[in-house]
């Protein structure tokens, strides 16, 4: 068990050494930062002090191996737009994002796991046929229609939910969080259901998937013999044998979560790390683009090496695979 975590840790590593790779070529080649420093009265001599000072005269390998060092100790230096620290921006953006994606997963979770269970156990019901024609137009439609069309319906012709910002938040030392307050909440339940669609319908198709192979097992038709209520044989045997794929699909998509939150953070305005990127883009702020790649890069490969793991512990035949 120890050799396989050891794999999987240095998989990881070398990972997030190719995007930390990736993200220095974005320094390196997407603009000179001392041009996009510098002001129109900086002198040569200023210029050339300047890129002294940020290494840019040193070697490439001498500037890769300080750029991963310096992000392993969380510096991405200062952002070029508003001359703050990097990791200052991010912790004040990514509360809002993990706000949003926590929600957004756990409707995800709510709503997709009784539509599969319905859809798999009342096949041929129109209720059923409706879900199923929900789930093509979620899987199909992209999320920055949905979230126009939610606004457009909720915001503008019912005044019912506010249709940008955040609302009113409250400070827990570094975090703030809306969920605390009236408007806040408000705030999140458009956004969620943007950003929670498609993860509703992969998790809907994904049970009902699932449960239509369960209940053609021999131990549920044992089961049904033995006389035990349906309600225990769907919910208690059969669901739970269903659960697996879904915690499993769940960790994994938290990390797609968070990456697609940008298209939704932008439509509705919401102060989170996708918000901070779009940003960064528009004015080429370098430092915050790299530092956003390596973010989400990490949480992805830290969520997919913890399912492996997990996995391995649960089932020892894969460890014994991967020998």
């Amino acid at each position: 068990m120890l050799v396989f975590i050891i794999k999987r840790l240095a998989n990881a590593a070398m990972v997030m050494l190719a995007v930390a790779l990736l993200a220095f070529m974005i320094f390196r080649f997407a603009g000179d930062p001392v041009e996009l420093m510098a002001n129109e009265q900086m002198s040569q001599i200023d210029r050339d002090a300047l890129r002294d000072r940020l290494g840019l005269n040193d070697g490439f390998v001498t500037q890769y191996a300080r750029f991963v060092s310096d992000a392993v100790q969380g510096n991405f230096g200062i952002s070029y737009r508003n001359g703050q620290e990097v990791l200052g921006l991010i912790a004040e953006s990514f509360p809002a994002t993990m706000e949003l994606v926590i929600v957004a997963t756990l409707l995800s979770l709510i709503i997709g796991i009784p539509m599969g269970v319905i859809t798999a156990i009342h096949r041929g019901k129109w209720y059923t046929e409706l879900f199923q024609f929900t789930s093509i137009i979620g899987v199909s439609l992209p999320s920055f229609v949905v979230g126009i069309l939610l606004i457009l319906l909720f915001s503008v012709t019912l005044g019912w939910l506010p249709a940008f910002g955040r609302g009113d938040v409250v400070q827990l030392g570094w975090w703030s969080t809306g969920f605390l307050t009236h408007s806040g909440r408000l705030a999140l339940i458009l956004p969620s259901i943007a950003l929670s669609l498609y993860q509703i319908t992969l998790i809907m198709r994904l049970v009902r998937a699932e449960m239509l192979e369960t209940l053609r097992s021999d131990f549920v038709k044992f089961a049904r013999a033995r006389g035990i209520p349906r309600y225990r044989i769907y919910f208690r045997h059969a669901l739970r044998n269903c659960l697996m794929p879904v915690v499993t699909m769940t960790a994994m998509n938290i990390g797609s979560l968070i990456a697609f939150a940008l298209i939704t953070e932008t439509v509705f305005q919401w102060p989170g790390m996708g918000m901070l990127f779009i940003q960064a883009v528009t004015f080429i702020d370098i430092p915050v683009m790299a530092a956003y790649l390596c973010i989400v890069s990490f949480i992805f490969v830290a969520l997919n090496t913890l399912v492996d793991i997990t996995y391995a512990v649960i089932d020892p035949r894969l460890r014994a695979a991967t020998r």
